[in-house]
């Protein structure tokens, strides 16, 4: 019977350590990712989610999503976008999927969130501009040289999707 009770456990702990490991690797392991769908250095459009069919699992349909992957070794990125009436909020990634900075409409103060992109290695290398100050120029540091800007704009009635759209399209992401 002990060596049964031994057995089921062993068989348990072996079945839980390939459960762990292959929820850890397969993300890394996934081909169809925000990676694989957005070019490089430009915004796209995340098509909204229908009750048959989401790019993402839950998709809130009242939300509209861009995004941009960006990569910083040829140099910093300038990055804009309009908000909107409702709310606009923008989340910076890492390529492995940690968030390292946010800013939304009410964050922004202006009727445009602008900011520069760049990795700590580049700012460093930045003059120094006693004209220019932190109220005029928003500086985010990458932690790593690529990762994923998400775009998100609430649309709360069906009526203002269109302008939401709009909004999300006029969004720059380029390199300067």
């Amino acid at each position: 019977m002990i060596r049964l009770a031994l057995w089921l456990l062993g068989a348990l702990l072996l079945a839980g350590v390939v459960h762990l490991a292959t929820v850890l690797l397969l993300p890394r392991m996934a081909t169809q990712d925000a990676y694989a769908i957005a070019p490089v250095n430009s915004v796209i459009a995340i098509p909204p989610p229908t009750p048959e069919k989401a790019l993402m699992p839950f998709m809130d349909p009242a939300f509209q999503v861009s995004v941009c992957r960006y990569d910083l070794t040829h140099g910093p990125l300038k990055f804009s976008v309009p908000i909107t009436q409702a709310y606009t909020s923008v989340s910076f990634y890492t390529r492995s999927d940690v968030a390292y900075y946010a800013i939304n409409d009410r964050a922004a103060g202006r009727k445009v969130i602008e900011l520069d992109l760049m990795t700590a290695a580049q700012r460093a290398e930045l003059p120094e501009n006693e004209e220019i100050t932190a109220a005029d120029r928003l500086i985010v540091a990458s932690p790593t040289t690529t990762g994923l800007i998400v775009i998100r704009a609430l649309a709360p009635e069906p009526g203002w999707i269109p302008a939401v759209r709009n909004a999300l399209a006029a969004a720059q992401c380029r390199a300067q």
